[in-house]
């Protein structure tokens, strides 16, 4: 007998009318499963189903039955509030149906729920007590714990607790599982999302005490995370106590915790750290001395330089090309090879090619004087001890100003690059007065501007009140080229201060002026002064966005994008979306774009996809926006995703946007091989071509030169950051490539890109802070992580082709045909069949010949065969010597040896990949999955400066000598610079050669040699 399916419940619902109590509870009973199909019929006696809910005739199990009743209806009726209301009420009706068949979608939308009103119940209490909350409530919550607890699902329950402010859980998870990653997952939880300031900090405090004390031995892995909450905290008071418990037994993690606190800490920060030591004792007194001294900062930034110093990689050949192909004479391509020359020896100190190109720096005029100036700052950024000695020419002399015509725009230039020689290196009172004074006393806006913008980065976060008031006596002269460096500078000097008599002066100044740069400058400003405040922030930030001006309002845009710098707070990206396709302004437009970058970098996986629409817009300056975006937020990552939507737009009909294009690929790709980025080689090719292109428009041009430059950082060992080792925001970093954003506007910003740029190295050093020689191993391919080849130089062939093309085809035809000829000519003499057999053979040879490319692109036939037993032939891993570069994306592949003799105090990374053997394959997958993976785990801290136990401290150590003297000569300037036929640098002597004119007629052979046999 077929069972008839039901076809409406109006039968059951009549039993609800009925007097008799007993009726009315199998209706409720026989109506809960039949919700889902005839839920419409059943809302129209919602009321009664209430009613009954109410009514004290019924028992308490009816009850809940009419209220989950109503809660299934509301639910499918879309009013989830009111579901959870009855929900809440259906007690054990409830618990049932959590248990039941086909019920979880019902059961997961009414528990989230829940968990969202208790959520915004608890936050509404500043005092965190639960007078307000509805207990059956509470007691959803409770289970929804206990249960997370008991089925091990501990990050799910921290998750609910911190958002629910519920600390008490974390602390009671941390008592069950004493698990310290699960505290770092809680800290990284709460700075990484949008929690309030002083929620935040709450946290912090809390999670401190729990953290276990590092030891030596254990190899503190959260040594990370400790260095991140503190510098978070930014209190001095927290940290002392934790170093002088180590100084004692653990000094050299006490050194190693000093170096982490200086790749995050602010200047402020420390300094109060660095005055609140202690003296120490005896035995003490000389770690406290060595502490102060590396947390002054000097002692990081003296081995980052003498590391790019030794390892500088530079290919002269494609700073030569792009020099020759670009017109000097013109003031874009000058600034562009200008920036190409400083970005790519960034803090390397060689200026070997401005020495050998004198000719060409003596085209430079006016402001590309200033900018050619500039550069010196960032090639001999770092080199704070010689700063004044090396840009000494170029500085105001004591008497004043110089009165030769352009003077002003070479001593402008060299008091800017002052400021980025002294950029984070702490070098502190002498060079701010200096440029205080020299602010002061000069008379020409264009010292002044240099002096202002010098003054600004060096004395940066500093928040002197007296740097502050001399720019501010800058700004009042109302000279709109002195008047924007000031407003730049007034808020880098205030960074991050939130200081709002200063916001105000500035805010009322940009509303009287009638000069646009100065009004930029006080608006970029604004944006410094409220960097990293979220809420507190908020107030200013919509007054900036409601103004008329649209230079302001593009403030408001980098306010708010600085004030949640790395949180990616939704309603902060919701904003910007919506002011990228509403503001009348497109300079707005284009800034809302990019300023997504800032909010974005700790997940740049996300970026493509919020990107993807914008990058395709009617907006030429939306699309703009869009590359910046991509290329900020997924710097050094080599995503391919993001690689993938900028290729196209180097074709973009609008010559600005195929510029940012350029400089996007030029930032994600900086460090990438040609193994780990498929996109490497062509994006170097198109480089090239744009850059040689006479047709191409000017501003593309000069956006290919940028990247060529930033593809090819400091030397091919720094990468471009926006958060530091340890996990936390690099400050420098985020104001710098803010800065060069401006370049849209003044050129001579983009020279700040410059502080994004952080050394990719390991360094490993011993108890007395010198570098011992030692190997550690990369347990990946060498090909992964190699530097690029050197480029190639031209081949000056063309004219012998031109005068004699033939297709490979015909030349080979016309070789058979005459040696059949002669072949037939001795048969017939000699009748002989061997010379068949020899004709075959020149045949066979004939089709080997083009294997071995005798006339044109035939050669790739054999070459891949040549090339595969190489690839098969290369190591799975390699050993890297102490003092060399590791990119961040090759930290999860190092491994000290256990046999060695230095082993690190704390692990070089925090994911780490087990080495397999054997496979060529294996480490492709990490390196195509590290890319993609979030920003905070790939530099949650590992490389650097690493403090090495030496387990055999009695046999005498060998060390990497510093020799400073070997700057000196011009010619060996630099052990690896590679820009002249003196340089006896013996890896690649074809380089050097390349710059000579008879070069090209050499090299060919060199690189091809066995082809040319027939």
């Amino acid at each position: 007998m077929v069972v008839r399916s039901q076809s409406s419940a109006a039968g059951v619902l009549a039993l609800l009318q009925e007097p008799d109590t007993v009726f009315k509870q199998h209706a409720l009973k026989a109506l809960i499963p039949l919700v889902p199909q005839f839920w419409a019929e059943i809302s129209e006696h919602i009321a009664l189903i209430e009613s009954l809910y109410e009514s004290d005739d019924l028992p308490k199990p009816a009850r809940h039955n009419a209220a989950l009743l109503a809660s299934k209806v509301y639910y499918f009726l879309g009013e989830y509030d009111e579901a959870l209301s009855f929900a809440l009420g259906a007690g054990s009706a409830f618990q049932a149906e959590t248990r039941a068949h086909g019920a979880g979608e019902y059961v997961e939308t009414v528990i989230s729920n829940a968990i969202d009103r208790y959520v915004t119940l608890r936050t509404e209490e500043p005092s965190g007590s639960s007078t307000k909350i509805d207990a059956r409530l509470q007691a959803i919550i409770e289970s929804i714990f206990d249960r997370c607890i008991e089925e091990g699902e501990y990050r799910q329950a921290i998750g609910i607790a911190l958002e629910s402010h519920r600390l008490d859980v974390v602390n009671r998870i941390y008592e069950l599982t004493h698990d310290v990653s699960l505290l770092s997952y809680t800290m990284e939880a709460v700075l990484d999302t949008g929690f309030s300031l002083s929620y935040r900090d709450q946290v912090l405090n809390f999670l401190l005490p729990l953290f276990p004390p590092p030891t030596s031995l254990s190899k503190s892995p959260h040594i990370h995370a400790l260095a991140r909450l503190l510098v978070t905290l930014n209190r001095p008071s927290l940290v002392v106590p934790l170093l002088t418990s180590l100084v004692p037994k653990e000094r050299l993690l006490a050194y190693q915790f000093a170096f982490d606190l200086v790749e995050g800490g602010g200047r402020e920060f420390l300094q109060g750290v660095k005055a609140d030591l202690p003296e120490g004792k005896e035995e003490t007194q000389d770690i406290y001395d060595k502490l102060r001294k590396i947390l002054d900062g000097q002692e990081s930034v003296k081995l980052y330089l003498e590391f790019l110093k030794r390892n500088n990689k530079v290919d002269m050949l494609i700073l030569k090309n792009t020099k020759d192909v670009l017109e000097a004479r013109t003031s874009i391509y000058h600034t562009a090879v200008t920036l190409q020359n400083a970005f790519m020896h960034a803090g390397t100190t060689s200026d070997v090619f401005l020495r050998e190109n004198l000719e060409w720096l003596g085209l430079a005029s006016n402001w590309a004087k200033f900018s050619t100036t500039a550069a010196l700052g960032v090639i001999h950024k770092g080199h704070f001890e010689e700063g004044m000695n090396i840009l000494g020419p170029y500085l105001p002399q004591a008497g004043g100003e110089s009165q030769i015509q352009g003077a002003a725009y070479s001593e402008g230039g060299a008091l800017y690059a002052l400021g980025l020689i002294n950029a984070g290196c702490g070098s502190g009172q002498p060079v701010e007065n200096y440029l205080r004074e020299t602010m002061k006393t000069a008379q020409g806006e264009v010292v002044q501007h240099g002096a202002a913008l010098g003054l600004g980065i060096s004395a940066m976060g500093g928040r002197s009140s007296d740097a502050y008031d001399d720019l501010k006596e800058t700004l009042f002269t109302d000279s709109a080229v002195a008047g924007e460096a000031a407003g730049y500078a007034m808020g880098l000097v205030m960074l991050g201060s939130a200081d709002r008599t200063s916001a105000e002066e500035m805010l009322t100044y940009a509303r009287e002026t009638q000069h646009e740069k100065i009004i930029r400058g006080l608006a970029m400003g604004l944006a410094f002064i409220f960097y990293g405040r979220q809420e507190e922030a908020d107030s200013t930030i919509t007054s900036l966005l409601t103004e008329k001006d649209p230079i302001l309002r593009y403030g408001g845009v980098y306010t708010l994008a600085l004030a949640y710098a790395g949180t990616s707070n939704n309603d902060a990206v919701r904003q910007l979306l919506h002011i990228a396709v509403s503001d009348t302004s497109d300079d707005v437009r284009r800034a809302a774009v990019t300023s997504l970058a800032f909010l974005l970098f700790k997940n740049p996986g996300q970026v493509p996809r919020i990107v993807q629409l914008l990058s395709e817009s009617y907006n030429p300056h939306v699309r703009c926006g869009a590359t910046l975006a991509l290329g900020i937020a997924c710097a050094g990552t080599g995503l391919q995703d993001a690689v993938e939507i900028l290729e196209p737009m180097t074709k973009d009909g609008v010559d600005f946007v195929r510029q940012g294009a350029f400089i996007a690929l030029g930032m994600i790709l900086v460090q990438q091989s040609e193994a780990s980025s498929p996109s490497m080689s062509s994006t170097r090719a198109l480089y090239t071509k744009v850059v040689s292109d006479k047709h191409e428009d000017p501003m593309a041009r000069f956006g290919a030169a940028i990247g060529q430059g930033l593809i090819d950082a400091g030397g091919r060992n720094v990468t471009i950051s926006l958060q530091s080792r340890a996990g936390s925001k690099n400050t420098n970093a985020i104001v710098g490539l803010t800065m060069f954003c401006q370049f849209w506007y003044w050129y001579p910003l983009a020279h700040c890109a410059c502080l994004a740029f952080e050394p990719t190295a390991i360094i490993g050093l011993n108890e007395d802070l010198k570098v011992p020689k030692f190997e550690f191993v990369s347990n990946a391919r060498p090909s992964l992580f190699a530097y690029p080849p050197p480029a190639t130089p031209p081949k000056r062939e063309t004219f012998a082709k031109a005068a004699t093309a033939v297709l490979s085809t015909t030349a080979k035809v016309k070789a058979r045909e005459k040696k059949k000829a002669a072949a037939d000519a001795d048969a017939m003499d000699t009748d002989e069949r061997p010379e068949q057999k020899k004709d075959g053979d020149v045949e066979m040879k004939g089709e080997e010949g083009p294997a071995g490319k005798p006339a044109d692109g035939l050669p790739s036939t054999n070459a891949p065969e040549d090339a595969k037993p190489k690839r098969k032939s290369e190591p799975s891993s390699e050993n890297v010597a102490n003092f060399s570069r590791v990119t961040p994306t090759q930290l999860a592949y190092i491994s000290f040896p256990p046999e060695g003799r230095y082993q690190p105090v704390r692990p070089v990374s925090l994911n780490t990949v087990v080495p397999k053997t054997g496979g060529k394959g294996n480490p492709n997958p990490g390196i195509r999955k590290a890319p993609s993976g979030v920003a905070s785990e790939r530099y949650a801290g590992g490389g650097g400066i690493l403090l090495m136990v030496d387990e055999k401290p009695d046999t005498e150590a060998e060390f990497i000598s510093f020799e400073p003297p070997a700057v000196e000569p011009v010619p060996t300037e630099n052990g690896h610079a590679q820009p002249q036929a003196l340089v006896h640098h013996h890896t690649r002597p074809s380089i050097h050669i390349a710059l000579d004119e008879n070069s090209p007629d050499v090299d060919p052979p060199e690189s091809f040699e066995y082809p040319f046999d027939s």
